[in-house]
């Protein structure tokens, strides 16, 4: 098996694995254990929390002492292990920590995963700039087949998803032995805590674009955690309701959910337009406004005739989730200096995947309990949503506002 084929597996099972239960774990948690939003909120907190420190010190633990394709392997057989014990769980809090235990195995995969892919790619002689993307594509792939298995399967309110999950993790991790070999490479280099934990980056706040820019994208990180979280049993809720509770959107919601990852696949390869054509202020702006849409066609969508409102807020998100995430890594990238651009991307992912997420997590599990919780333990679906679309218009207008960004008409692509 050829090296880009090996690497294609690798990024497939990465994300299938998540697939598997990282939009249905709500329809598991509301839907069969009937836990609260305030405990889900937390649960799903564990992303942004393990996302703030492990991905860091894995990257100093591969630099410095143990194989790179090993320490994957190791991480992706104990999320494996910790994967398994999840059904037994019988209460939120024994959950969270569970769940955050995984979270701390399975966060620090995505980026060693890249860090594996570039070394085998370099070993070959490939240019990684022309032959990763084909092979990370499969990654998405991986996430869509993933759920539509957990669908038809009829897993999506069952502990079921664990297993596959964990099956699945134990496969790569064993996989992961057999890949080339990827050594530390920093050993003889001079190392500070400062500098390991991407910490120097934090120099780019002194700039006030810069900073203005990491607080928004810590803001729509939290937008991000929102549709993952809620999206999923937003449709499982439907089956009570008599004239939706048959419908194929109602038996299958994880199936519609996943036209959002085929959006975001495509939504990829217009970036390049959007950038040239109108900058990366007005790029960013699409994105905002795209959630504003997503969040908007959910409050107003439904099985039967408003089928197309949901499947239409699902095509939106792959702008939402792509114009926001990809545009937002090259603009971090084009206004860091040389020495800093490795911490000024892991001070991006920090502020999305690691305080977006916390953030957007907790505060909106909390919300959804406060206000838009009836006495008989149903959702107003119709509020939340439209909640979070308020959310995410206000963040438009005020990124509009503070965020100060000239065009320059002579760049190939304006970020």
């Amino acid at each position: 098996m050829g090296i880009k084929a090996r690497l294609i597996l690798l990024n497939f099972l990465q994300f299938f694995i998540w697939g598997t239960w990282l939009l249905t774990i709500a329809a598991y948690w509301f839907q069969t254990k009937h836990w609260s939003g305030t405990d889900f909120g937390a649960i799903f907190s564990t992303m942004g929390i393990a996302s703030l420190f492990m991905p860091a010190i894995a990257g100093i633990i591969a630099d410095r002492w143990i194989n790179a394709e090993k320490l994957y392997g190791i991480f992706h057989i104990l999320s494996a292990g910790i994967l398994f014990t999840v059904p037994s769980m019988n209460n939120p809090t024994a959950m969270f920590w569970v769940m955050m235990a995984d979270m701390i195995c399975y966060m620090p995969t995505i980026a060693l995963g890249i860090t594996v892919s570039y070394s085998a790619l370099k070993s070959e002689g490939k240019d990684i700039v022309k032959d990763y993307p084909p092979i990370r594509v499969w990654g998405t792939v991986g996430f869509i087949v993933a759920l539509w298995i957990i669908s038809l399967a009829g897993l999506e309110t069952s502990s079921g998803q664990f297993y596959i999950a964990a099956t699945a993790s134990l496969i790569l991790g064993l996989y992961a032995f057999t890949l080339p070999k990827c050594p530390p490479l920093g050993e003889a280099k001079k190392h500070n805590l400062v500098s390991a934990l991407g910490l120097n980056a934090f120099a780019l706040f002194k700039n006030y674009k810069m900073a203005v820019f990491f607080i928004f994208s810590m803001l729509l990180g939290a937008a991000l955690q929102l549709t993952n979280a809620y999206g999923d049993t937003f449709l499982h809720d439907f089956k009570n309701i008599t004239a939706f509770k048959d419908l194929i959107a109602v038996k299958y919601p994880a199936i519609i959910m996943s036209i959002s990852q085929i959006s975001e696949t495509l939504f990829i390869l217009t970036i390049p337009f959007f950038l040239r054509k109108f900058g990366i202020k007005k790029v960013m702006l699409f994105s905002m406004l795209a959630w504003v849409l997503r969040f908007g066609l959910f409050a107003y969508g439904d099985p039967a005739g408003g089928l197309w409102m949901i499947i239409l807020s699902c095509i939106i998100y792959g702008m939402a989730f792509d114009f926001f995430n990809i545009s937002g890594s090259l603009y971090v990238e084009s206004q860091s200096e040389p020495g800093i651009r490795a911490s000024a991307q892991g001070l991006f992912m920090m502020m999305t995947n690691g305080f977006g997420a916390f953030f957007g997590s907790r505060i909106s599990g909390i919300v959804i309990d406060t206000y838009f919780t009836r006495a008989d333990g149903s959702f107003d679906w119709h509020g939340i949503w439209l909640s979070f679309a308020g959310y995410s218009l206000i963040i438009a207008i005020l990124f509009a506002i503070l965020f100060r960004h000239k065009q320059d008409p002579k760049a190939c692509v304006n970020i």
